[in-house]
This record gives structure tokens, sequence and C-alpha cells, in this order.
């Protein structure tokens, strides 16, 4: 068994180690790159008034800064690499010592309509997706969210083997995640499918053969120059027709750019990580079904992407002053680039859509595979097909810490029905978001918090947390009503596991009575499965009559003047309330 903690610790020291040597590399990079710079004045002082010592200092000086540029630039990607990976395993020991703080919470996810999502603290601070969630791309976290609401029962044992693959591949997740993280996305993937899927050519044929003859031209003539065969009048009177013609096109190629610029660090940062998918070896059938949409016989997704964000780059020196005014001039930069703009978009944009959808997939499946490797000693529940539903021992919720939990058994039966009793504060409410959150796992692929689980898939469906609302003039019991409304309708059209807590709040003692035991021999009557939770001790004796429905509870007990529970999960009906002890208690009442 893997000690994750372990891991972490052993994964900062070997980039701290790493990141001193990276720095002291930099600082000798930035000395050469000095002392190049040096010589090139130098080369053009003493060289002057000799044209050719002059043209060849630039140019080979030139040559020499921009491959100690392209070296430092490629150590400080080092150095940021590095840094973000110390931050990530720092942030799994944050969250070990309880802090997620800094994680997402999701709360733009949050659907009191989903039909259980809200019930469970799926999202929002302190939920299970804050807990979990560790996607470093804005397409993998809408991704994750869409997965762990999906509700979807099929292929369990498939995704279990996925989350087993991509858990044993901890340095490989950390990677990818710092990749990603390196470069700051803010554009939604869909805006960009949408430029892609919409984009109109606006070229003329000749601008798509006139860059290279100027370019050839331009050779020509300052190969001309440094011979003095030509003037240097004669050189400049052609660089200004490069940039008329450049200026012709002008406000096209201002709106491209516009375009390009805007999607040019999701390019950079999306094709390093289909290389990483596309260089891996997975084992399991889901993972390798996804790599192959990325695989081709004639070329690599990482190459083509790759090659357009190559092509955003190079538009982008038209911000550097000097370089676009120069290359516009000799060379037709801006056409050139909007020209391989238009090629690539042409030939690729029918391929991007789902790529995007990959990279997604397995950034939301790679913090699926993080909480699997964060939790060893998690078990994945045993698909069955028979009769039992869910069979669980030591079953506990994820969220909370091990010394605190208490861990429960529970076993329940296809068409068998719980009413769980209790005293306020005994634990039903966390229970029945335990089981909750243990099918909505399973049904996930996930490991489940247990000593052992067998399960037959199922879909989920609740009614915990209702609220009214003033704007659409909804009375809490009306709302409630609604979502009641909504399980029946739903066990009309597949099977689903409900999960009720204190239903009919809104009305009388007497009416909320006689309406949940009507509501429970509904659901008997449509055969369906599940739990509710009330305070409604009457509600106990349609045991009795049915013998689908069964009584179980959570006790309380006042030892010596003070109240104690022990969150066990029994048979049978609780006896001890302690509403009236707690008032005298707190003083609220006298004793």
């Amino acid at each position: 068994m893997n000690n994750p903690i372990t891991f972490y610790r052993e994964q900062i020291s070997a980039h701290n180690i790493s990141l001193k040597k990276v720095k002291k590399q930099l600082a000798v990079s930035s000395t050469i790159r000095l002392l190049v710079f040096m010589a090139i004045v130098a080369g053009i002082y003493f060289g002057y008034p000799n044209t050719q010592i002059i043209i060849a200092s630039i140019v080979i000086g030139i040559v020499a800064f921009i491959f100690l540029v392209n070296r430092h630039t490629d150590l400080t990607y080092i150095k940021n690499k590095l840094e973000k990976l110390i931050a990530i395993n720092q942030l799994e020991l944050d969250a070990f010592d309880g802090n997620i703080s800094k994680l997402s919470p999701g709360a733009e996810y949050i659907d009191p309509s989903h039909p259980f999502s809200h019930d469970i603290d799926l999202f929002g601070k302190q939920s299970f997706f804050q807990y979990a969630n560790r996607t470093a791309t804005q397409a993998g976290k809408d991704t994750l969210a869409s997965i762990l609401t999906s509700n979807l029962v099929d292929t369990i044992e498939k995704k279990q083997e996925a989350i087993k693959n991509t858990a044993k591949l901890a340095t490989w997740r950390q990677d990818f995640g710092a990749t990603a993280l390196l470069v700051d996305v803010n554009l939604p993937i869909m805006v960009i499918k949408n430029w892609l899927q919409n984009f109109t050519p606006f070229l003329p044929k000749i601008m798509r053969v006139l860059p290279m003859l100027v370019s050839g031209i331009s050779a020509i003539l300052l190969v001309l120059l440094f011979l003095n065969i030509i003037s240097f009048t004669m050189f400049l009177f052609w660089f200004f027709i490069g940039l008329a013609i450049t200026g012709t096109q002008l406000k096209k190629i201002n709106a491209l750019y516009n375009n390009a610029s805007k999607v040019k660090d999701t390019f950079e940062q999306y094709y390093k990580l289909v290389d990483k998918i596309e260089n891996t070896r997975f084992d399991s059938v889901l993972l390798q079904e996804k790599q192959q949409l990325v695989i081709s016989k004639k070329e690599k997704a990482s190459e083509t992407l790759k090659q357009f964000a190559r092509i955003l780059s190079a538009f982008d020196q038209r911000n550097n002053m000097m370089f676009g005014v120069v290359a516009n001039g000799l060379m037709l930069w801006d056409i050139l680039q909007s020209y391989r703009i238009e090629q690539w978009i042409a030939k690729n944009h029918t391929k991007v859509s789902q790529w995007f959808e990959v990279i997604a997939f397995f950034d939301a499946y790679n913090s699926l595979g993080n909480f699997a490797f964060n939790h060893p000693d998690y078990v994945y529940p045993k698909i069955t097909s028979n009769t039992i539903i869910l069979k669980a021992e030591e079953l506990g919720h994820p969220m909370l810490r091990t010394k605190k939990r208490v861990d429960n058994n529970i076993t329940i039966d296809s068409e068998q029905f719980l009413i769980i009793t209790g005293a306020n504060m005994a634990g039903k409410s966390t229970f029945l978001r335990t089981v909750a959150l243990q099918i909505m796992m399973s049904n996930i692929g996930l490991p489940v918090c247990a000593k052992s689980c067998e399960y037959r898939p199922i879909k989920l469906i609740s009614s915990m947390r209702t609220s009214d609302s003033l704007s659409d003039d909804a009375s809490y019991f009306f709302s409630e009503l609604t979502q009641l409304k909504k399980i029946v309708d739903a066990l009309e059209e597949d099977e689903y596991f409900i999960i009720l807590d204190e239903i009919l709040k809104g009305t009388n003692s007497k009416d909320k009575a006689a309406g949940s035991r009507k509501f429970v021999e509904k659901l008997v009557g449509a055969k369906a499965t599940g739990i509710i939770a009330t305070h409604d001790l009457s509600l106990c004796e349609i045991a009795t009559d049915l013998p689908q429905v069964k009584n179980r509870f959570f006790d309380a007990q006042i030892i010596n003047d003070e109240l104690y529970f022990d969150y066990k999960f029994k048979d049978g009906v609780c006896q001890n309330m302690n509403a009236s002890f707690l008032l005298k208690k707190m003083g609220i009442v006298a004793s």
C-alpha cells in the first residue's frame, strides 16, 4: 500500500534540489547573454566604417543571441514548472491537514434542481468537489463536474480500471497538471470552437504566393547590399514597397490578430498536454480508447496543434515594433502568417473539438485518479447483479477525518425501504449523505470509504434540502412537494435509490404523519428502494404492515447529565429524543 504523504514530501524535496540547480544555470545564462550583446556592440564600434564587418557582427551576434535567448527561455520554463510541481505537492499535504481553501469549490455548478447534488453538498465550500478537484483546465473542471452529476450506471468496472490506472501514474498526473498550469488560459473552449467553425478566409489568391516572392527578392537585395552592388537607397525603396503591400490588408489582418492572440495561449498549452497523452502507455481500455482519438497514422494531434501554436506565436511577433516593421517590409510577415492560419483552420477545424474533449477527459480523470491515490485504504465496490443493492462494511463519510469518523455497516435489498429515526445530532443526516456519496462515487468508478462493499448499480435521487423561493412565489411546502413529484415521475422511467430526510416539514404534525405514510406506501408500491430519516416515530408503524419496510435508528443517551452519541446504526426504533434535554441544558426553558 502506497503512502501518499511520504510521496508528496519526497517530490517536494527532489524538485527543490532541481530548482536550485536551474536557478544557477539561469544566472550563468544571463551573464553570457550580456557578454554576447557587448560583443555585438564592440564589433559594430571597431568595425566602423567597414560595412561587411558591421553586417557580419550584427548577423552573427543576433544568431548567437537568439540561441541564448531560446536556451534561457527553456531554462525559465523548467524553473517555472518545478515551482508549479512543488506547489502541487504542497497543496496535497495541505489537503491532508484539512486545508482545502486553495482548491476551487465549484460554486458555479450548484444546481438545486439536480436529482441529488445540492442535497449531498457536491459543490460549494467544503464540498466533495472542492475536496477532489485537481483539474488544471477550465474544460477539465467542467468535465469533472459533469462526471460527478452524471447519474449514469453503465460500464462502472471499466471506469474503475481507468481510475486505478491514473492512480498509479502519480508523477505523470502531476507533470500534466503543472504543464497546464504554466499557461493562464481564460478563453472558454466553446468560444474557440465557434471561431474555428465560423472562420472565413480573406486573403486574395495572389497574397498566398507573394510573401515567398518578396522574401526571395529581399534576400537577394540584402546580399547585393552587402557586396556594395546596390545602394542603401535602392534597398530602402524596396523595403517601403513591402510595407505598402502589407498595408492593403492591414484592417483584416488586425481583426484576425485580435482573435488569434486570444487563442494563442490555449493552443500553446493544449499541444503539450496532447503530447503527454500520446506518449504514455495506458493499461485501461477506457483510457486507451480516449488516447486513440488523438493518435492518427498520418500525423499526431500534438504536432498539428504545435504547428498552429507556432504560427500564432510567430504572428504575435508583430507586437515587437522593430521586428514587425522590418519583417513586414522584407517578408510580408503579417500576410504570410495570416495565410498559414487560414490554411491550418481550413484543414483542421473539424478535428479540434474532439482533441479538446480528450484533454478535458484526461484532466478530469487525473482528479479521480488523484483521489484514489490519496486514499489507498478505500475499496472499489464489487459490482453485482443480485438482489442486494448495497452491502457495505464500515462505511464512512469520505469528508470526515478518520479519527472523528464513525463507520457503520449497512445492507439494503432491492425494493426495500429503511426508516431511520434518531435524536437531534445523532448522525441521521450525515449517514444519509454517506450512503448517497457512496452511490455517486460507485457509479463513476471511484473507491469508497469502506472496509468492503458490494453494490448493484442504481441511479440516485434525493430530497434532503428544500428551500422556498420568494421570487417565484413558491412556499417551502410547495417546493418540497415539487421535489417529491419529481421522484415519483422519475420512478416511472427508471430504477432509483431514494434518500429522503424529514419530508413534509412544511405542514402540521398530524398532516405530516399521514402524508409521510402515504408517500412511503406510494414508493413501496412502485417497488422503490431507499432510505427516509424522520423524527416521527408513528411512521415506523408502517413496518408492521409492509414487509419491505425496516426500522433502523441512531441512539442518544444521557449519562451523568451529559448527552452522549455513539453514531452507530442500529436495528429498531429510537426511544430517546433530546430536544427537551437540550432546552433545559442550555437554560432556554426551566428544568
